[in-house]
């Protein structure tokens, strides 16, 4: 009788340490879930429309929001409906928020944010990328440099359909674009090429 009162009390004691330490946590700042080497693919009829890729996701939950951190940095391959590779984009941090009232949630990419359409080999450098997907567009107010087959631009601000194919920089300045081009010259797609090069 003695041990089984001195083996509860012991229980009740260690449990009670336990819970105080679980009433030190700071739910707001310690992550629900942490995911090492995330990879999600998005498909549509067997044909993969994105894929995403990061070294860590952390999933935080608050009172008005439910948010995803990319610590370490988050790439995103988009490809087309024949399941090319279209469009790269590459960022040192990431964050994605979903508001619980109403359905908004908001996608944002910064540090040294890479965005690239294959088939049309442009690139744009920038500090912060917004997606809207709910009107499929990515767009930034912060400074961007375009490099393109017809030159280089920069600007403050652009704002482009989500896969980066139609994108208009604001406020261009010092921009040179190429005005004259062998028209007879092959691009080669690197990345979706399949065959052989041709030859010079």
């Amino acid at each position: 009788m003695m041990a089984t009162t001195l083996v509860v009390a012991i229980i009740v004691f260690s449990c009670r340490d336990k819970l105080g330490e679980a009433q030190k946590l700071d739910l707001e700042t310690t992550p629900v879930q942490v995911v090492d080497s995330m990879l999600a693919i998005q498909s549509t009829n067997g044909v993969v429309q994105m894929r995403m890729e990061a070294p860590k996701m952390e999933r935080y939950d608050t009172d008005s929001t439910s948010y995803e951190s990319f610590p370490d940095g988050l790439s995103v391959y988009a490809y087309t409906s024949e399941g090319l590779l279209e469009t790269t984009i590459f960022s040192d941090n990431a964050m994605h928020v979903k508001y619980k009232r109403g359905d908004k949630e908001t996608w944002e990419a910064f540090g040294n944010v890479v965005i690239q359409n294959v088939i049309k080999q442009q690139t744009m450098e920038t500090d912060t990328l917004y997606w809207d997907r709910a009107n499929k567009e990515i767009y930034t107010d912060c400074y961007v440099r375009m490099y393109s087959a017809d030159g280089f631009s920069q600007g403050f601000g652009m704002r482009s359909d989500e896969r980066a194919s139609n994108a208009i920089l604001h406020r261009p300045f010092n921009n040179f674009m190429v005005v004259v081009r062998d028209t007879t010259a092959v691009v080669v797609d690197s990345v979706n090429f399949i065959g052989p090069f041709p030859k010079k």
